[in-house]
């Protein structure tokens, strides 16, 4: 299982590079070819959402299913743990869903104001 969570890992961390790198202001001259970066690998990082859904859905069942332990005080700890390191698979989970989403929607917003900062250029020329 580690494996998946160090694939949605680093899916989550380019995510959020990409992110970063569209947004900063002052990338004017590098801002097309990030879009183009972006756009282009939005398609691979698809892949990452239904992983990231199996392995949410895995970590509900997990909490739901767990025992109650009673007693001994290292059977408890390791519950302890074990609830601590769902919660936080959990938590890597959510960020990289909600990456993705941000970073499909700020491509987009991006291409949109491209297009029109051409048509704005156009229809500067055309008066």
């Amino acid at each position: 299982m580690a494996l998946e969570w160090l694939a949605l890992a680093l899916v989550a961390g380019a995510e959020a590079i990409l992110l970063t790198l569209l947004t900063l202001p002052g990338l004017e001259g590098l801002r097309k070819g990030l879009i183009q970066v972006a756009q282009g690998l939005l398609q691979p990082m698809l892949a990452a959402v239904p992983l990231a859904l199996f392995l949410g859905v895995d970590i509900f069942w997990k909490i739901q299913n767990m025992p109650e332990v009673h007693g001994h005080p290292g059977e408890m700890e390791k519950q302890a743990k074990s609830l601590l390191k769902s919660q936080r698979n959990g938590l890597l989970v959510i960020t990289t869903l909600f990456l993705y989403w941000l970073l499909f929607r700020v491509t987009r917003m991006q291409i949109r104001l491209e297009h029109l900062q051409q048509q704005a250029a156009k229809t500067k020329r055309v008066d």
